[in-house]
């Protein structure tokens, strides 16, 4: 039996976000996404993604990429055959979690029972403090050190001072800490020393992806994650020696299938399993979820940085995400 023919829409939506967002490349005021939907003229599937810049990604570039892909579609392109009909990245990202939420619709049954996997819990997320000052990411730190994690923005010349009054000002939470690349060979180990000493959990790309074999030269006293240095699961090889965790994002695999894959590649590794993501909405996090329930660290907060988020979209207390409801995602 043939495969279906679907139609593909896409479009890009601006989300304000509450304030600013800083992190060592720069600082933003809204979250720019790509919407794909896919419709077999009965159901709908939808997935969202976010171009990068640091990966050369553009809005306009993932429209084109999406829109290129329409007549495969209309031919009958399945989820199987995209893997190797887009490259990873963003663009293949909003279609890869398009199919799986129309193959959840036409089911009538949830992704994780498509999967074969059991029902998904509520977890624990990290929750974000911007590049700043050292006073006012410890101002900011004080308002959420209620919360049971935060990921602290590092990568500056004063990170010493901002990941010490971090620490004093959430003293009871679980800190992670995401440079960015903004750190050098010639800081990393004064700043590893540092974090160490306000128990940091563990610390997010601290030198940049084409320049890291510094990592392998150190004793490292926490463990260091690799999020810029690692994609899809080609990419995993070369983290041995330098890195002790993946940060796994579906904006960088290219979607839930190949997240999914890298996640039990990376296990065996023997490498730390983070889930990570971009400043989106919630339907940009609720494929993540399935990825998430194996992971040590979850960091799915990016709809608590938006002014407003979807309807329907995931429901955050406290620390705790709660798995999307069917009228999100899946």
């Amino acid at each position: 039996m043939s495969n279906p023919a679907l139609s593909l829409s896409a479009s890009v939506e601006h989300w304000p976000i509450a304030g600013s967002f800083a992190i060592s490349r720069g600082a933003k005021t809204e979250a720019v996404v790509v919407l794909a939907e896919l419709s077999d003229g009965t159901y709908h599937g939808r997935g969202e993604c976010v171009p990068y810049a640091r990966y050369g990604e553009s809005a306009r570039a993932v429209m084109s990429a999406l829109e290129a892909m329409a007549p495969a579609l209309s031919e009958g392109l399945d989820r199987s055959s995209l893997q190797t009909a887009m490259p990873a990245g963003a663009a293949r990202n909003a279609l890869d979690c398009a199919f799986w939420d129309l193959a959840a619709k036409r089911a009538g049954r949830p992704v994780h029972e498509l999967l074969g996997e059991p029902a998904l819990k509520p977890l624990v997320t990290a929750y974000t403090i911007s590049l700043g000052t050292p006073d006012g990411m410890a101002a900011s730190a004080a308002k959420v050190a209620h919360r049971a994690l935060l990921k602290i923005k590092l990568g500056g010349a004063d990170d010493p001072a901002r990941i010490a009054a971090v620490r004093n000002a959430a003293p009871r939470s679980e800190l992670i800490v995401d440079a960015n690349e903004g750190w050098t060979p010639d800081n990393l180990e004064q700043n590893l020393r540092a974090c160490t000493q306000a128990g940091v959990t563990l610390v997010e790309q601290p030198l940049p992806a084409q320049s890291d074999e510094a990592l392998a030269q150190i004793a490292r006293p926490i463990a260091v994650c690799a999020d810029e240095s690692a994609h899809a699961s080609a990419s995993l090889p070369a983290l041995a020696g330098k890195y002790d965790a993946v940060n796994i994002k579906l904006d960088k695999t290219g979607g839930l299938t190949q997240a999914l894959a890298m996640a039990r590649q990376a296990e065996e590794f023997g490498l730390m399993l983070m889930v990570g993501c971009m400043v989106a909405t919630s339907l940009a996090m609720a494929p993540a979820m399935l990825v998430a329930q194996r992971a040590r660290l979850v960091d799915l907060d990016g709809p608590l940085l938006l002014a407003r988020d979807r309807p329907a979209g995931l429901r955050y207390e406290g620390s705790l995400l709660h798995p999307p409801e069917r009228a999100l995602w899946g």
